[in-house]
């Protein structure tokens, strides 16, 4: 009885370490990032990507003249209303902006300037660059020119309560605020080893965080880029419950009450 009881406990422990291979995402994908206490490491700038979708305005105190480097309003059917009045209803539009997409060669086509090398600027970079080239070359007072992200999301997938991606508005967003948007971690997520994808000049990087280290908030990956993907991996509670049905639980768990009942019996007669 012991050396059936022996060898079943060996078939559950070798099924459980297979567990996790059959579950995880990106295996063996990233190195363990280096989180050191002594370099603090800045907010920072996001950087346009290729892909990367931006909203542009040039505003002067006379808007006639930025009217040229401005791209025309465009119905939004999203925010279009229908209203009754006495004669009759009529539909009613609201205007969007349209936006610019940073092509794969990493250029946006803007309003008289034509083609821009956008991809690796930041956006204070880019600003001025356009700043630069329409002042005063077309216009005579300075303009100033505004830049914001269209589609600056982050997604979130793995242990946690709600996965998903989120558009985030101010373009700052922390590793810890992103899992927050996600409900947070389940009991199962390993905090040890949380994966982060990040696309660098058309390269993947993967990294991995241990969030149970104070000095994250110091490391160049606290703060997330445009894009980036974080992965919770499950822990090796999460796989094995995975991989077992409930008939095998219940089998588990007679298995475990014999092995106690033998064990008990065993030191009684000693």
């Amino acid at each position: 009885m012991m050396k059936k009881t022996v060898f079943l406990l060996f078939i559950v422990l070798l099924t459980s370490c297979n567990s996790y291979k059959k579950i995880a995402y990106l295996q063996q994908a990233g190195t363990q990032a280096v989180l050191s206490d002594t370099t603090r490491a800045v907010v920072p700038d996001p950087v346009i990507k290729v892909g990367d979708v931006l909203m542009i305005t040039v505003n002067t105190n006379t808007p006639e003249a930025a009217i040229p480097f401005n791209l025309p309003l465009i119905p939004s059917g999203e925010s279009s209303r229908t209203y009754s009045g006495g004669n009759g209803s009529y539909l009613s539009y609201g205007l969007s902006m349209q936006n610019y997409l940073v092509d794969m060669e990493g250029n946006l086509v803007f309003p008289v300037i034509g083609k821009i090398k956008v991809a690796g600027m930041t956006k204070s970079a880019l600003a001025e660059q356009i700043k630069k080239t329409i002042y005063p070359r077309y216009i005579t007072e300075e303009p100033i020119i505004l830049i914001r992200y269209a589609n600056f999301k982050v997604s979130v997938l793995g242990e946690v309560v709600h996965p998903g991606s989120f558009i985030i508005d101010n373009e700052k967003l922390s590793v810890l605020e992103a899992l927050a948007l996600a409900g947070d971690m389940t009991i199962y997520g390993r905090r040890e080893s949380i994966l982060l994808i990040r696309e660098n000049n058309g390269n993947r990087e993967t990294v991995r965080l241990d969030i149970r280290n104070k000095n994250l908030v110091n490391s160049p990956y606290f703060y997330l880029q445009q894009n980036d993907v974080i992965y919770v991996e499950p822990n090796d509670s999460r796989a094995r419950a995975s991989a077992i049905s409930t008939a095998e639980s219940l089998s588990i768990s007679i298995v475990g009450t014999l092995i106690s009942l033998t064990t008990l019996i065993i030191n009684i007669l000693k």
